[in-house]
């Protein structure tokens, strides 16, 4: 079994302040909340930024301060902008970190009900989405939320727009998506090409009990405040690495090593 890839979605775009006041927001922030994902195990880091208010933004200015900051203090972890972005946002705007040209980002795979919102992620935005990042040799993390969503991702693939290889996260638990379950996990997997690799994202309580099954089936794994901010029922994580350390204890558990940045590379094909 290759060794495991921690995604670390150290921020997110919903959660706030209020919500667990150790979510990473500024530059700086973020930069020392993503070494120390790093240091414990990640690497990935999912990133998300926010404007002075604290209101999700993919002002690509952002982006890049947040980035540089991580460089600067030695993340060495695959630094994967998000271009989700907030549900209303254009393309054109969620898609401004692709042209930092980091290694990854993530492409939506499918609209989906997100709570009371609804994420559109409609064939020829995501076509835009996969020919910019196909210009800038950005790998993407195809971001799927029901299962319809694999066969959007391999319908771009069959039109010659994802030449890299396949990655996928497959995102369960939202509110109005797909539910989150050992099962549906499974069903999702058995989709998915044979010579992909992927990650489970559980939301909230999820968050945990995905990894089990994640890290025996062969699969990688996404913690993190983007998804869930509790350690456990009524206990705010103190940080990000708090979660990841969780996943490392439990993947010695099954003998399964922790791939380290350059590992996650090669197991993902970047270059």
């Amino acid at each position: 079994m290759e060794k495991l890839i921690i995604t670390a979605a150290i921020c997110g775009a919903e959660v706030s302040k209020e919500d667990n006041p150790n979510l990473p927001i500024t530059a700086q922030e973020l930069a020392e909340e993503a070494l120390k994902a790093e240091q414990s195990g990640a690497s990935i880091i999912h990133l998300h930024v926010r404007d002075r208010a604290g209101n999700p933004t993919q002002d690509k200015e952002i982006f890049k301060k947040a980035i540089c900051e991580m460089k600067k203090i030695g993340v060495k972890a695959i630094i994967q902008p998000s271009t989700g972005g907030a549900a209303g946002m254009s393309w054109q705007e969620r898609i401004q970190p692709i042209y930092l040209e980091p290694e990854m980002a993530t492409l939506d795979c499918g609209t989906t009900n997100f709570g009371d919102e609804i994420f559109i992620n409609d064939l020829p935005l995501m076509r835009n989405f996969a020919l910019e990042m196909k210009k800038f040799n950005v790998l993407p993390e195809l971001e799927c939320f029901e299962v319809g969503h694999i066969y959007n991702a391999l319908k771009l693939k069959k039109e010659g727009l994802l030449n890299n290889h396949l990655h996928f996260d497959l995102v369960l638990g939202v509110p109005g998506a797909m539910p989150a379950s050992i099962k549906n996990l499974l069903f999702m997997v058995e989709q998915l090409p044979k010579d992909a690799t992927w990650t489970a994202a559980g939301v909230g309580r999820y968050q945990l009990e995905l990894a089990y099954p994640s890290i025996i089936m062969g699969g990688h794994v996404r913690v993190g405040f983007e998804d869930n901010i509790f350690y456990k029922k009524g206990e705010l994580a103190i940080s990000n690495a708090q979660l990841v350390k969780r996943v490392v204890r439990l993947a010695k558990e099954y003998k399964r090593k922790i791939a380290n940045p350059n590992q996650a590379r090669e197991i993902l094909k970047i270059e």
